[in-house]
C-alpha cells in the first residue's frame, strides 16, 4: 500500500521549489519595433474613396463626381439582380 503521509510531502516540496522560481525578476520589457509607411497621393486617394460613407457617395454624384455616379449605378444594378427571381424550368 502507498503512504499517503508520503505523497503530501512530496506536494509541499514542490510548492516550497514554485515559490523560489516565483520570486525572480522579470525580465527588462524588449522596446517594441516600429515601421514609418509613406503612402503616394493616390493611394491615399483611394483609401479615402474606401473608407467613404454611402451618404458622401450620393453628396458627391449628385454634385456631379463620376466615379461616384458609376459607383451608385453599380450598386443599383447589384440590389436590382438581387430582388429578380430566376426559374430554372
Amino acid at each position: 500500500m502507498s503512504d499517503p503521509v508520503g505523497s503530501v510531502t512530496q506536494t509541499q516540496a514542490v510548492a516550497q521549489a514554485a515559490d523560489v522560481r516565483a520570486k525572480a525578476p522579470d525580465p527588462p520589457p524588449q522596446p517594441v519595433p516600429s515601421d514609418t509607411v509613406q503612402l503616394s497621393s493616390a493611394a491615399r486617394a483611394a483609401l479615402q474613396e474606401a473608407a467613404e460613407t454611402p451618404a458622401q457617395t450620393a453628396k458627391e454624384a449628385a454634385a456631379g463626381d463620376l466615379q461616384a455616379k458609376r459607383l451608385l449605378a453599380r450598386q443599383a444594378a447589384k440590389e436590382q439582380e438581387a430582388r429578380t427571381t430566376h426559374v430554372v424550368a
